[in-house]
């Protein structure tokens, strides 16, 4: 059964940093494109950034020089590390995974889903 499970959400002030981690259960990281997304209040879901099977990242402008991406294939984890939080940061926080690796923004194109971390920046 694939599953997977974020942690590491919480509270920050303008400025300052947080980790997110998501652990895999049921696939290995090194075959999918993996992804977090984000949902603000009364927002779509957006991607935020997503990593190649080879790790290869890609960002939204918006998180651009932030955000970094990264993972641990040998630990199954995926980490989303977030610099110079912004009150628009706050959302709820999901990972996802690909199994056909496309390395896409899209939602659409991931089929497995964590449930959530909530990260909240205040100004």
């Amino acid at each position: 059964q694939v599953q997977l499970v974020e942690s590491g959400g919480g509270s920050a002030q303008a400025g300052g940093s947080l980790t997110l981690s998501c652990l895999g259960s049921g696939y290995s990281f090194s075959t999918y494109s993996m992804a977090w997304f984000r949902q603000a209040p009364g927002k779509e879901r957006e991607a935020v950034a997503v990593l190649t099977a080879k790790d290869s990242p890609k960002y939204i402008p918006s998180v651009k020089g932030r955000f970094t991406i990264s993972k641990d294939s040998a630990k199954n984890t995926l980490y989303l590390q977030m610099n110079n939080l912004k009150p628009d940061d706050t959302a709820v926080y999901y990972c996802a995974g690909d199994g056909r690796n496309r390395w896409s923004l899209d939602d659409r194109h991931y089929d497995s889903w964590g449930q959530g971390t909530q990260v909240t920046v205040s100004s």
